[in-house]
């Protein structure tokens, strides 16, 4: 039996999406810059899912550009947006939990002459608006706030953020890469200048993704040389990976509403069986803006990496965190931004339920998680030791 409750990690690809894709692998191969029928079909056809994910996001069609996924559009959005506005100012402002593609990026920045200033969260997760709003300078060209933790799963929020931006005239840029596909996102409403996206979050095929870049900003080539994408990304377009990625796109929000209910009802359900079952528990991120599918808890006494071994020995898929980390042996700076201790740190889960994800499997998985901790904690030394004192005082 396998129960996989990693889909912030990655997602199956929807058996729709492989259909969507299957012809352009053979039949319809055609490179879509050439000048015969077949490439112009296949031109014509790029086109198309640009509308469809535009239609998403309440965007035009030239605002979308298609990319290799979410890495690449962060380091796309804030390097070039920083090397076009630089003569404007070279401050850029970020938050302290943002996933390592912006994080490394704005470091890469800082030995390029750019500063930058990373928030503090408060103990869900959530950036202060006023917060931001005070950190901005004369200077600031941009703000770059992550849509939704990849690991808590703490939705920010973005349209008092993008109202702040917008009246100071600083570009506004959210990693939407947890939350497109999860969530209704309308870039318009929300004053998004730039939002980047993954397909492989939401079912779609890995190594696909886009880059939303609002119409009037001014982006620079990340990748030169032949004059794709607008001119503004070379490259021969993956033209199965982005009929795959706006397919994913389409069925990700025609279902969004029916699977946001249900993925929140079993995640309430999980949380509650947890929490109330196995002593010295606690969820970490926002009990009420979080994302609908994420579970992440630290069991105190308890070493989650040995949790997981454990886990994975009974079918069960989970992580520690984010999966771009998950060989790092030092905390996670997301729950070290939250406050949380090294040693609760260490002892924390993420478990991510998916729209297959049943009752039957959640069961299992609490039964196994409530067993494991307990065996895990009868042979810490810690726990003993916490008990002893415990009782005494009692």
């Amino acid at each position: 039996m396998t129960v996989y409750m990693d889909h912030a990690a990655t997602t199956s690809t929807h058996p729709e999406v492989i259909r969507a894709m299957q012809p352009y692998f053979h039949d319809k191969f055609a490179n879509p810059s050439g000048i015969y029928s077949i490439a112009k079909e296949n031109r014509q056809k790029i086109e198309k899912c640009r509308q469809m994910i535009a239609d998403t996001l309440h965007a035009k069609k030239n605002e979308i550009y298609f990319t290799a996924g979410g890495s690449e559009g962060d380091n796309w959005a804030l390097k070039e947006i920083a090397d076009t506005y630089s003569k404007k100012g070279r401050h850029i402002i970020t938050t302290k939990l943002e996933h390592h593609g912006i994080l490394h990026t704005c470091e890469y920045l800082e030995r390029h002459g750019f500063e930058v200033t990373y928030l503090d969260v408060d103990i869900y997760g959530r950036v202060n608006p006023v917060q931001v709003e005070r950190a901005i300078r004369k200077d600031t060209i941009l703000i770059s706030v992550m849509f939704a933790n990849n690991e808590i799963g703490t939705i920010q929020p973005i349209g008092e953020i993008g109202a702040i931006a917008r009246r100071h005239n600083v570009l506004f840029h959210t990693d939407a890469v947890q939350a497109y596909g999860q969530i209704p996102i309308d870039v318009a409403c929300l004053q998004v200048d730039l939002l980047t996206a993954s397909g492989h979050k939401f079912r779609g095929p890995k190594g696909t993704g886009f880059l939303y870049v609002r119409d009037g900003v001014k982006l620079q080539s990340l990748i030169h040389g032949g004059a794709q994408e607008q001119g503004l990304r070379a490259g021969t377009e993956n033209v199965p990976g982005i009929v795959g990625l706006a397919t994913a796109a389409y069925i990700a929000d025609a279902a969004m509403e029916q699977r946001m209910k249900y993925e929140i009802q079993i995640r309430e359900y999980m949380i509650g069986e947890l929490l109330t079952t196995i002593p010295y528990s606690q969820l970490n991120g926002h009990p009420e803006q979080r994302l609908p599918n994420n579970i992440n808890i630290s069991f105190q006494f308890v070493d989650g990496g040995a949790l997981l071994v454990m886990l994975d020995t009974l079918g069960i898929c989970a992580s520690g965190g984010s999966a771009c980390t998950s060989a790092s042996k030092e905390p996670s700076h997301v729950l070290k931004a939250i406050g949380l201790s090294d040693e609760l740190a260490r002892g924390t889960i993420r478990l991510t339920i998916g729209e297959e994800t049943t009752k039957k499997d959640a069961d299992y998985v609490i039964a196994c998680i409530r067993e494991i901790v307990g065996g895990l904690r009868e042979q810490s030394p810690f726990y003993e030791d916490y008990r002893s004192r415990f009782h005494a005082v009692d």
